[in-house]
């Protein structure tokens, strides 16, 4: 009897599916406002959209390349670097688009400045 009860299948817990879901939307919903946003940012340029477009674009790098990083980096170690370097990475962006946005045209206007050329 007792090795039926080891060789009984059991449920492995494997986190809160509620904030894998609540992830996964999140995600979705950050790309559907790039969607609106790039439009905005073309008839609509200015301080608001540039600083959107900011927080947005950063986000929607961070959590694609956390995705990569979830699939190719393997280990303890490797992954805590790779997790530690991404924050670094994503925050160095925002910062540096909102020095931008702050003290130069703005992504909106380097945008339009780009397709003038």
């Amino acid at each position: 009897m007792a090795a039926l009860l080891l060789l009984r299948p059991r449920a492995v817990p494997t986190g809160s599916s509620k904030a894998a879901s609540l992830h996964w939307t999140s995600e979705r919903a950050v790309s559907v406002l790039l969607l609106g946003l790039l439009p905005a940012a073309y008839l609509y340029p200015g301080a608001a959209v540039d600083y959107s477009l900011a927080a947005a674009l950063t986000l929607h790098g961070h959590w694609g390349l956390g995705q990569v990083i979830t699939d190719y980096v393997h280990g303890d170690t490797p992954i805590k670097v790779a997790n530690t370097g991404l924050y670094v990475l994503s925050a160095v962006t925002f910062a540096g688009l909102c020095y931008f946005n702050y003290y130069d045209v703005g992504i909106c206007k380097a945008v339009a400045m780009l397709w003038s050329i």
